[in-house]
């Protein structure tokens, strides 16, 4: 008896041990957030910006791998609705957190306060921001950072780590820029005004003319658009996890005089390579490591640029500042100007030298079960400019195709899939100017075999303008992808596949294709969900340059009352 007594303390023992290490393993992370329009002057020129608890970029969420973030949102627009994407995140059994309104949920409205909760499943370098309409040139956006679990070591060292997003800055509103998008005549955004790092920039203030202008509505004195300060201790080595939110440009990333090698990009480590510059584009998160071995007595400019679009954008400059040095003192030299703009070699080059590191190797499948290409085109549909996949622009749904799918809801979509490739794309000349006379408009789905691989090949061509093509940076929610190969011209189906990765490409959930080029990539649709995939420059997804993956909505529980709200319901359909 004695026996059975002792044996049944040590089981209760073990369990009470493993119950308090699983406990200790995984944390809940809360934060509790006000989503607010308030006057700020981040490049020196006062505007409305969207911010959170006061702040833009708003605050990092910090978690370890496996924790669980639960984000409580007030939307204190006012007149304005508001939703989240957790950019990288996966949302492995939450789809309904993904935070993009009209594909996973109903937007929060104004004086609403909505719960995001959701599992943070891999280290890496992830971001937050607006999914609802053009806010996210708002300012509405951040980081997060991922650390590896106790125990855990990285492949590389490094004494500190620092957070730094990327941006480009327009002194219209979203409202504004959407009107001129939704007109006719058709009136582009045009280039942006600054280019901020982590949030600050300079805009001349010289160089306005309107004879109206408030006073003090540009003021190059403010603490707020001061540039800026990286801090660095001689000697020592940092991660830099650089992310890009831009809303229309590709950037060229540099810090005088000091070499990067990248080492992580969207959460998957990188085999090392060394550069002085880093193209990135918006949705693309990296880590790169830094030595502050440079002469110590003086400060160092870091200063992105934009490339891929013929530059109007003044050089974004920060400082590295070295400590104990005066930090607002300016480098004694010229800001770098950054790579040529238009040098598609070398920006390819860098994309292709992007594997994933040995011993951290995820092989993809060698085959796949679909083939889908997209050709992106620009299209005139009734007179209106807008951007198109295999000539179908998407449209949202009014109700959220989540929704809609799981609980049955019907013809509040289109039930037609939008076509796997582009019709007669054999003989389709990607170097002219498109004529589409059978362009449309359609919020129509792909519906994917849960746990079937696909391959998608993205194809560039020229846009309405002769002799132009766009850089577009395309980013899958609720999946990373291995991208398989990116090539200049037209993708050739019976060769360039021979030609494929197999071995050790890199896993993302964003991947640019480059101008008149391609890029072929593979992931397994394991993720019960809906899924939107899409162009990240905000003009050109609000243009309706992206599509909707669906898998395994079956498989997903009971939806929470939540998300729901907008759009038609069963109710609506009853006798």
């Amino acid at each position: 008896m004695r026996r059975v007594l002792f044996g049944l303390l040590c089981l209760c023992l073990f369990i009470s041990v493993l119950t308090v290490s699983t406990v200790e393993a995984s944390k809940i992370r809360r934060y509790k957030w006000e989503v607010k329009y308030e006057y700020k002057a981040q490049d020196c020129f006062k505007k409305l910006v969207i911010t959170i608890n006061g702040k833009t970029p708003g605050p990092s969420i910090l978690a370890q791998q496996g924790d669980t973030v639960i984000v409580e949102l007030k939307n204190g627009l006012l007149t304005e609705n508001v939703a989240i994407h957790w950019h990288g995140i996966r949302q492995i059994g939450t789809p309904w957190s993904d935070g993009t309104e009209g594909i996973t949920q109903c937007p929060i409205t104004p004086g609403d306060t909505f719960m995001y909760k959701f599992v943070v499943d891999r280290a890496g370098t992830y971001l937050y921001h607006a999914h609802y309409g053009m806010q996210r040139e708002a300012g509405l956006y951040g980081s997060i950072r991922v650390s590896v679990p106790d125990g855990v070591t990285e492949p590389f060292l490094y004494d500190y780590d620092r957070s730094i997003i990327l941006n480009d800055w327009y002194h219209k509103t979203p409202f504004e820029q959407a009107t001129g998008l939704s007109s006719i005549p058709f009136q582009w955004v045009g280039e942006p005004q600054s280019l901020l790092i982590q949030g600050r920039g300079r805009f001349n203030c010289s160089g306005l003319t309107y004879p109206s202008l408030e006073p003090g509505v540009c003021n190059a004195t403010l603490p707020e658009c001061s540039p800026y300060l990286l801090i660095v201790i001689p000697g020592k080595t940092y991660r830099l996890r650089i992310a890009s939110l831009t809303s229309l440009s590709a950037l060229n990333f540099e810090i005088e005089g000091h070499n990067m090698t990248v080492v992580e990009a969207d959460g998957h480590y990188v085999e090392p390579f060394v550069v002085k510059n880093l193209n990135i584009y918006s949705g693309e998160t990296y880590s790169v490591l830094i030595k502050a071995d440079q002469d110590p007595s003086r400060n160092y400019w870091a200063a992105s640029n934009v490339i891929s679009r013929k530059p109007t954008t003044p050089t974004g400059l920060a400082i590295l500042n070295y400590y104990p040095n005066h930090p607002r003192k300016s480098p004694p030299t010229i800001p770098p100007t950054g790579p040529v703009w238009n040098d598609s070699d070398y920006r390819l080059a860098q994309s292709n030298a992007t594997k994933a590191r040995q011993g951290y190797v995820h092989t993809p499948p060698l085959t796949s079960d679909r083939v889908i290409t997209l050709l992106n085109t620009q299209n005139n549909i009734d007179g209106y400019r807008r951007w198109s996949v295999n000539n179908v622009s998407f449209t949202l749904p009014h109700t959220p195709y989540l929704i809609a799918l799981k609980e049955n809801i019907t013809n509040v979509f289109d039930q037609t899939p939008p076509p796997e490739a582009y019709n007669d794309m054999e003989n389709y000349d990607i170097y002219k100017i498109p004529v589409n006379p059978n362009a449309t408009s359609s919020n129509g789905l792909y519906r994917l075999k849960f746990n079937s691989t696909v391959d998608i090949v993205l194809q560039n061509a020229n846009t309405m303008s002769a002799n132009n093509s766009e850089t577009h940076p395309w980013h899958l929610h609720g999946h990373d992808f291995w991208v398989l190969g990116q090539g200049k011209g037209k993708f050739d189906p019976m060769n360039d596949p021979k030609e494929y990765n197999l071995v050790n490409p890199i896993m993302k959930n964003t991947v640019a294709v480059h101008t008149f080029g391609w890029t072929a990539l593979r992931f397994i649709a394991d993720n019960p969900g809906v899924w939107a995939f899409h162009c990240h420059i905000e003009a050109h997804f609000y243009m309706g340059m992206g599509i909707v993956l669906e898998s395994g909505v079956e498989k997903i529980g009971k939806l929470p009352s939540s998300i729901m709200g907008c759009g038609k319901t069963k109710e609506d359909f009853r006798p």
